[in-house]
């Protein structure tokens, strides 16, 4: 056999698995649908590229949700991250949050930088070449040049979620790994906005930031800013919730994190009585126009007495109307199910073919821990596939 792999998907995973077979000495065939390669990863770090987080490992893999993944995240952690981006060149920061990003902040510097050394390797990209299925044991692709099939030693498929389907991950490969036995949760959103029908006296905060706040959902608390936008609500407080939210969780808001609910009433009940209830909140305990806004939205009308008022100040219910559609979400819950899987990411359905990525059944926050994620699992992928196609040839 010829000794060569093909890996199918040009994103963090699919680049990472392809280097290591790579360097385990290999030739590669890379095949990306779209017209350039790493089209996700490139929007994640258009506002900043948040790789990892830099934070003890324990709690890091924690944020991974499936526990079977966290000990090959654990391999290739934060630190292993940041080493890898400078090792590429590209210098690396810790923000006050822990949040790590390179220095050049953006994600093209990068990836222009590792593109470079895997043009090193042997590692033949190929743009433009859509996998549309099986034809027996081919893999066949759409391709400029037409209708093309490959018949590789090995196969890692890299192929993403079901998120911003516009960038390459449609999920379309479901039925094609279903009908060949392999086992696949449904896709759902995640880190995602949530719909509200606003009222229209909150048109006016449309794109406005909400900050110095606690959002708390199934006992989990984010202490992060969050947007008001025309849909409802989005921004990183409500995406470290989304999670929860999405199955079931009610969202309830601290609009006064910093105040303890006895100096809160005490504060409330010296409020002058011929003030309304709008300007008893800002002169009392400073909250502003945006704050008082989302109380008259969700709590209407606001009660009098200091002791009610400052419940709902403590804790205030968001009613919405459930999460963004899948096709706006940063990521996607689902994938190919553990059971389908072995320790090494192979397809226990089809010998010889890897899985990693976001094709895979887990889900993280963001903040760091679902690029971490994807690099983990492509390098686990990558380094698993290298010795199985080392002993095969």
């Amino acid at each position: 056999m010829d000794r060569w792999a093909l890996v199918i998907g040009a994103g963090p995973a699919g680049l990472m698995a392809a280097e290591e077979l790579a360097l385990a000495g290999h030739k590669v065939v890379v095949t990306e649908a779209k017209p350039s390669v790493g089209r996700k990863f490139l929007m994640a770090g258009k506002s900043g590229l948040n790789l990892t987080k830099a934070e003890p490992l324990e709690g890091f893999c924690q944020k991974i949700s499936a526990k079977w993944l966290r000990p090959l995240v654990a391999e290739f952690g934060p630190e292993a991250v940041a080493q890898w981006a400078r090792d590429l060149g590209q210098e690396v920061f810790t923000g006050s949050s822990g949040r790590v990003f390179p220095v050049a902040m953006k994600a093209s510097p990068l990836l222009r930088a590792w593109l470079r050394r895997l043009s090193q390797s042997d590692i033949d990209i190929r743009t433009r070449w859509r996998w549309t299925g099986f034809e027996g044991e081919l893999l066949v692709f759409d391709t400029p040049e037409g209708r093309q099939l490959l018949q590789p030693v090995i196969t890692i498929l890299a192929l993403g979620g079901a998120s911003w389907p516009r960038l390459g991950s449609d999920a379309a490969w479901m039925p094609w790994l279903a009908a060949r036995g392999v086992s696949i949760t449904p896709f759902r959103p995640a880190n995602m906005g949530f719909r509200v029908n606003w009222t229209p006296h909150m048109e006016r905060f449309y794109g406005q930031p909400v900050k110095g706040i606690a959002l708390t959902a199934a006992g989990q608390t984010a202490r992060a800013e969050f947007v008001i936008s025309e849909r409802g609500l989005e921004g990183g407080a409500i995406y470290a919730l989304s999670a929860a939210m999405r199955d079931g969780a009610a969202l309830a808001l601290d609009l006064v994190p910093d105040i303890a609910p006895h100096q809160l009433e005490d504060r409330l009940a010296k409020a002058r009585p011929a003030d309304s209830v709008a300007n008893q909140l800002r002169k009392s305990i400073g909250l502003d126009q945006i704050k008082i806004a989302l109380l008259q939205e969700f709590s209407h009308p606001l009660p009098k007495d200091s002791a009610s008022l400052g419940r709902i100040v403590k804790h205030l219910v968001v009613r919405h109307d459930g999460p963004r559609p899948i096709e706006e979400a940063i990521s996607s819950a689902g994938g190919i199910a553990q059971e389908s899987l072995s320790g090494d990411l192979e397809l226990t359905a089809l010998p010889n073919v890897f899985a990693a990525g976001e094709m895979l059944d887990w889900e993280a926050p963001t903040g760091g821990y679902l690029l971490t994620g994807c690099l983990a699992t492509g390098r686990h992928a990558g380094r698993a596939a290298a010795r199985r196609l080392k002993a095969l040839t």
